[in-house]
């Protein structure tokens, strides 16, 4: 008989007067998730249990997004999120830790880590949005001029359909989607005020990869892992390649037939090199030091 799955459980943390949820379980050195600009905490819903074997792990819905709230007028740039996700980890208290992002999720992570690099113990980066992903470039001053944020933010209550099609394109082969998951992604995304955070993200895109390109120095020498569909559309496989000047430990796990969702649409072997990397690199072992004391 196989073992019972170790229990996830919904949690809520306040940030600004603002309810931010994430989805904990599991016990061992913490592992935080980072969502993509598409997604939630729902992204990791493959991963979590097989994680929670070995570590605590923490996958959030930043503000804007998910389950949480909507703060009015909250910054979306790469900065402002890092920060958040940092002191997210101050407030549930978490000192150190291994952090996973996905997308937009993996820009994040990289600035938080290059703002906290001794918070920050190994970077796992899945398809992650970086400075030389061009498709951002030339689409995010489009999407954040005033005429069009004026007509999407009209259009908002009709975006569900729009929403689905980008997840299709995500993905290597549609035909691999599983059911459940078109409307997983969607649900939260008729919360009103979900499209604010969106175009809160693309109004600084390019000068926040500039930031991020600058900032990479101070990560270079984090145990990192770059998880790549060699199918992906918005960040091609071939910026993988880039990274590869830039950091001192890196290993690079390419994820066949797979688009820029690999842990969706290839969740068990994806799962597979997780849980390898954070034990060829002895993340695992739990340290008092990891966690802080709570109140």
């Amino acid at each position: 008989m196989g073992h019972s799955p170790i229990p996830i459980e919904e949690r809520w943390f306040v940030l600004d007067g603002h309810r931010m949820r994430y989805l904990c379980g599991g016990s061992g050195p913490p592992l935080l998730l980072l969502h993509g600009l598409l997604g939630y905490s729902f992204s990791w819903r493959f991963a979590l249990p097989l994680l929670a074997e070995k570590a605590t792990v923490y996958a959030v819905d930043m503000p804007g997004v998910g389950f949480s709230d909507r703060p009015p007028g909250a910054s979306g740039s790469l900065r402002a999120q890092a920060k958040r996700l940092l002191r997210f980890m101050d407030g549930v208290g978490i000192a150190s830790c291994d952090l996973l992002g996905t997308s937009h999720g993996g820009a994040v992570v990289m600035m938080a880590a290059s703002l906290a690099p001794e918070r920050v113990r190994s970077l796992i980066l899945v398809a992650p949005v970086n400075p030389w992903s061009a498709h951002g470039r030339r689409l995010a001053p489009l999407l954040s001029s005033a005429p069009v944020s004026w007509l999407l933010l009209r259009l908002e209550p009709c975006l569900g359909i729009v929403h689905d099609t980008l997840l299709r394109r995500l993905y290597g082969d549609p035909r691999r989607i599983r059911p459940g998951t078109l409307a997983g992604y969607s649900a939260p995304f008729r919360i009103p005020g979900t499209l604010n955070y969106g175009l809160g993200v693309v109004r600084s895109w390019n000068s926040d990869l500039e930031e991020l390109e600058s900032a990479l120095p101070r990560i270079r020498d984090i145990p990192t892992l770059l998880l790549w569909g060699d199918l992906a559309r918005q960040n091609p496989v071939a910026h993988a390649h880039a990274f590869r000047v830039l950091k001192h430990d890196l290993e690079w796990t390419l994820v066949h037939e797979a688009g820029d969702l690999p842990h969706d649409e290839r969740s068990d072997e994806v799962n597979v090199s997780l849980r390898s990397f954070l034990e060829r690199t002895r993340r695992w072992s739990s340290s008092p030091s990891q966690h802080l004391a709570m109140a």
